[in-house]
């Protein structure tokens, strides 16, 4: 009983939700051989999900992010344009190379806790991982599940992801930036002119801090240059820091590492969303995006996975999506990435990343004003997904 009243609302939504899928198949409503195509399609996923979240949580306690944040701090050097232009980067940076949940996971605290530290009003700089978390999302399959998950269809490696859709990465980088200056970090937003710089960080052990650092200098090297499954490079680099603090900090590796209501919430998710799919929501999407793999055809896909995101969720979003994508309109299906990545920053369950963003923001004690959340997030949702799709269409 006491076990119950510590799940957090969130562990009871991934629960439900697997029930239901499961409720979902055994009853048939969902028949055994799509069903079976969904989990065979989301293990290595959650695998990739479990050994990045893993890394990263480590990468984190050895104080890789900590030391970082004080970096850019310092190198703002009391100025705040400079100091934006540097949390953009950071931000942008490890969204691209670790996932848009590391970023929600790790950098918010470590964000928060740099606000707090140095008198910098913690609100830009919550907003500014969150929409980043989102719109940094594009460049590498590595960068979103929602990438992990088009990569049969969108058949590119790595570097060909990169050099593809490099100018729709920039253009909604962009955008979030001129949304974030405008909306949260301009002078009469943020409450101060300039800040006192940290003092130089000084990570408490030198050895666990540089073993983390090089491995995700190596994980990120193994998924450009070399061709090996995604899954496998967060797992060895996962599995060298684990095997580090197992002889140098053996308490900090327990089994709460492991990202369980995320393992449990994406295939009850996927489930539930394959079930409302297989009894007419293709339909629906099919005439929505409609068939055209030009610039028109590439905005309604857009548009489509974007407020579909918001209504539920990006990641189911996608697959129900990606379905009712003709198989030869690839235009379209780069499109609904921009999409469901750029898209979901309007409402707090878009995505993934947002919601464990807003579960570290509570635990912190920084207050998020939901409307100025909504229409804030929907300007950049419309404005970023916009000209991130006119980039793709002009450069592909």
């Amino acid at each position: 009983m006491s076990l119950l009243k510590r799940l957090h609302p969130l562990d009871w939504l991934a629960g439900g939700l697997l029930a239901l899928g499961v409720l979902c198949v055994v009853t048939g409503l969902l028949p055994a051989a799509p069903a079976g195509d969904v989990m065979e399609r989301i293990g290595p996923l959650l695998v990739f999900l479990a050994t990045v979240i893993v890394l990263a949580e480590l990468t984190g306690k050895a104080e890789v992010f900590d030391v970082l944040a004080t970096w850019v701090a310092r190198a703002g050097r009391g100025n705040y344009l400079l100091l934006f232009c540097l949390c953009v980067l950071f931000a942008s940076v490890t969204t691209i190379t670790l996932n848009l949940d590391t970023t929600a996971v790790l950098l918010t605290p470590v964000m928060l806790a740099l606000a707090t530290r140095v008198g910098i009003a913690a609100v830009p700089l919550a907003m500014t991982t969150v929409w980043l978390a989102n719109t940094a999302s594009l460049l590498l399959p590595v960068s979103n599940l929602t990438n992990l998950l088009a990569a049969d269809r969108v058949a590119l490696a790595p570097s060909e992801m990169a050099a593809t859709m490099w100018a729709p990465q920039l253009a909604a980088i962009a955008v979030t930036m001129a949304c974030l200056w405008g909306f949260y970090w301009r002078p009469g937003r943020r409450g101060a002119v300039s800040y006192a710089p940290p003092s130089a960080p000084r990570p408490g052990d030198r050895v666990l801090f540089r073993v983390c650092a090089l491995a995700c200098a190596g994980f990120l090297l193994a998924i450009l240059l070399a061709d090996v499954p995604l899954w496998s490079a967060s797992g060895a680099a996962a599995l060298i820091v684990v095997v580090a603090f197992a002889v140098r900090s053996r308490e900090a590796l327990s089994f709460s590492l492991i990202p369980w209501r995320l393992l449990v919430l994406v295939p009850g998710m996927f489930l539930v969303v394959e079930t409302v799919n297989a009894h007419g929501l293709h339909e629906i999407l099919a005439t929505a995006i409609g068939p055209d793999n030009g610039v028109i055809g590439m905005l309604r896909s857009a548009a489509v996975g974007a407020g579909f995101s918001n209504a539920l969720n990006n990641l189911p979003a996608y697959m129900a999506a990606e379905a009712a994508i003709p198989e030869a309109n690839h235009q379209q299906l780069l499109a609904q990435l921009i999409g469901v990545n750029v898209g979901p920053v309007v409402t707090p369950w878009a995505s993934l990343a947002t919601l464990l963003w807003f579960e570290r923001c509570r635990w912190h004690g920084t207050r998020i004003q939901l409307g100025r959340f909504f229409g804030t997030g929907l300007v950049l949702a419309v404005a970023g997904t916009l000209s991130a799709t006119v980039a793709l269409a002009a450069t592909t």
